[in-house]
């Protein structure tokens, strides 16, 4: 089969050129500039009739982006992890801890005394 090797590589039987008249008319759209804090450009298409977000993440640094060049919104603060201890701590105070252990303590040595097997 000496004409196989001269077949166009990556075609289909029918394909035809891609194009607009083969998947239809585009939307109309409207191009929107978003600035960011670290003064990146982003430019997003949208349709027309879509309503414009007032912000959007920016692609490059990921911080948020608005359509004010003059004022873009600052960085999200970010919050440190918090362990549970820590949010523990922040309902309450060492005095409240001290009375809620030894309640705990009380309970559990009575327990002990009464011969419930606790591990």
């Amino acid at each position: 089969m000496a004409g196989a090797g001269n077949a166009i590589r990556g075609s289909r039987v029918g394909a035809g050129p891609m194009g607009e008249a083969e998947r239809g008319e585009a939307a109309p759209r409207q191009n929107v500039t978003y600035f960011c804090s670290r003064e990146h450009r982003t430019l997003i298409a949208f349709a027309i009739e879509a309503q414009v977000p007032d912000e959007w993440d920016c692609p490059r640094c990921g911080l948020p982006a608005s359509l004010d060049s003059d004022n873009p919104p600052p960085p999200t603060k970010i919050e440190p992890y918090k362990t549970h201890l820590a949010y523990v701590k922040e309902r309450r105070s060492e005095a409240e801890a001290k009375d809620i252990l030894e309640e705990a303590l009380q309970t559990l040595r009575a327990r002990r005394k009464s011969g419930d097997v606790i591990f």
